[in-house]
């Protein structure tokens, strides 16, 4: 081995071990640090790895992170003098707000007596400590009676409880901005990851701080938007957002925000058509902004699709480039029409729930609000950490969809595939809620479940079948289940109503 590769290794271990000893708190070059000849022959990657990537409550005191030791003894306390406070402490405080080992081993054992019906006071305590022989980690029984000393004898609890807890979210404030020094100097992830993990951490504290308590009816409809009157009056209710198809609106009322609808069809029955028309009508009727996160198409595709069925172009004579004068000006128009509807797309192969948790905040910040995000299709996203299974993993994905979609504030249209059981099934190949492919969760987390069918995919030898189709609505949460009858133009792959659903409706 050449000395230059020698002296290359030397230098990455002896990198490492300063990073190890020194918890990346900058660095200038190898000499001048305690600690320095000790470590280098000690510290390896794994355990650089575990020192940086440690919980925050563990590193607070060696870091000289914000804490609050007197208001942690002082909220324990309270709770010794009364024990009836500790439900009052324990939905507001975790483990992890307590700066100190010793006061999360007290809060523990305290919350163990407590699920046991059992009185909290120095004596239960003490002695549930001594059963997991953690009395003497916590200084003994002089320290457990030493907690309320100095309490005031009408305890400010609350106030108390705020201090703990703002002084946790400054120590993963500052434990959350280490990390990602940590993973920038490490260089082993992508950047873009590094960001994303970056914006879910400090985001995931945001949400914490703003998360809501129990409301009574009088405070729900207090901040209802118009009152009372509004939420008694079906008319002055907040309607959900249009879909442009007459009978889907009818039986929905719309595509409410919060809510996740899931659009399953085999392949090749027009599920990706069906969502861009909707995208379509939403972003250029009504000017609300979409997110269009297509995992299997390109953005070119994708909007050559959008044109053809906007513009009522026959798409294979567009890839052929057979077009008339009639046609290419059909085609201008919806394109100027297109460039100027608010819509996003995003084709990134095998997208995460992060990465589009972090994209969607982006777009939100700075359109204002988003209209409606389509997900085209759901077995193709990744999930992050290990899974034992394939239906773990889309559980995982199907459960943070419906969360994101409440956080976005938003209605989810998500595209998923279905078994093949729709295909062996004797007589009726409609599909059913049973046929959602990989997990039983999908229709749990959705609040509408709707399946595309075209029969005439089944009977080709059948002319009065042609450009038939049906939507059917196999779950509804808040509405009526059956069917919705459209049509299908092939060659614009394009869903339309029916005729005689139309009624005075404005055709797009």
């Amino acid at each position: 081995m050449s000395l230059w590769k020698v002296s290359r290794r030397l230098w990455k271990t002896a990198l490492r071990g300063f990073l190890f000893c020194n918890g990346i708190n900058g660095f200038s070059g190898f000499t001048g640090f305690p600690g320095f000849h000790s470590c280098i022959g000690q510290a390896t990657l794994s355990n650089v790895k575990s020192r940086l990537m440690s919980s925050p409550s563990a590193l607070a005191f060696e870091k000289g992170l914000p804490s609050a030791i007197d208001a942690e003894r002082f909220v324990l306390g309270s709770i010794l003098l009364d024990d009836s406070r500790f439900v009052e402490v324990a939905g507001l405080l975790t483990l992890e707000d307590f700066a100190i080992e010793k006061h999360r081993r007290i809060f523990e054992r305290m919350a163990a007596l407590n699920e046991r019906n059992e009185k909290i006071d120095r004596l239960t305590l003490a002695h549930e400590l001594m059963r997991y022989n953690e009395l003497e980690s916590v200084d003994g029984v002089s320290y457990i009676v030493s907690l309320d000393d100095g309490l005031p004898r009408v305890s400010n609890l609350d106030s108390y409880i705020k201090i703990v807890k703002n002084k946790s979210t400054l120590r993963k404030i500052a434990i959350n901005a280490q990390q990602m020094m940590n993973r920038a100097l490490l260089g082993e992830e992508d950047p873009d990851e590094i960001i994303a993990g970056a914006e879910e951490a400090f985001l995931s504290l945001g949400e914490t701080q703003q998360a809501k308590g129990l409301m009574t009816p009088l405070e729900v409809i207090q901040n209802y938007a118009g009152g009372l009157n509004a939420f008694l009056d079906p008319s002055k209710r907040i309607k959900g957002i249009s879909t442009g198809f007459t009978k889907l609106d009818e039986m929905t009322g719309g595509m409410h925000s919060s809510e996740l609808f899931i659009l399953a069809a085999r392949p090749s029955m027009g599920k990706t058509a069906f969502a861009l028309n909707i995208c379509w009508h939403i972003a250029s009727r009504l000017f609300l902004p979409v997110a269009i996160f297509s995992l299997e198409m390109s953005q070119e595709s994708l909007l050559t699709r959008m044109l053809c069925a906007a513009s009522r172009v026959d798409s294979q004579r567009f890839r052929a480039g057979y077009l008339n004068d009639q046609e290419r000006q059909k085609l201008r128009q919806a394109a100027t029409q297109m460039v100027e509807a608010p819509i996003y797309i995003d084709d990134t192969a095998g997208v995460n729930l992060l990465d589009m948790h972090a994209k969607l905040r982006r777009l939100k910040k700075t359109a204002g609000q988003i209209g409606l995000v389509c997900v085209d299709y759901l077995q193709l996203m990744s999930g992050r950490g290990r899974t034992e299974n394939r239906n773990q993993e889309i559980s995982q994905i199907s459960r943070g969809l419906k969360l994101l979609s409440k956080e976005m504030d938003c209605p989810f249209l998500v595209l998923s595939q279905l078994s093949r059981a729709t295909e062996t099934r004797q007589g009726d190949h409609r599909p059913q809620l049973s046929d959602l492919r990989e997990s039983g969760s999908i229709e749990q987390d959705a609040d509408l479940v709707g399946f595309i069918f075209r029969e005439e995919v089944y009977k080709r030898d059948r002319d009065d079948l042609k450009g038939l189709a049906e939507l059917i609505i196999a779950k509804q949460r808040n509405g009526p289940i059956g069917k919705v009858d459209l049509v299908f133009l092939h060659a614009q792959t394009r869903f339309e109503n029916r005729a005689d659903d139309l009624g005075d409706a404005p055709s797009e």
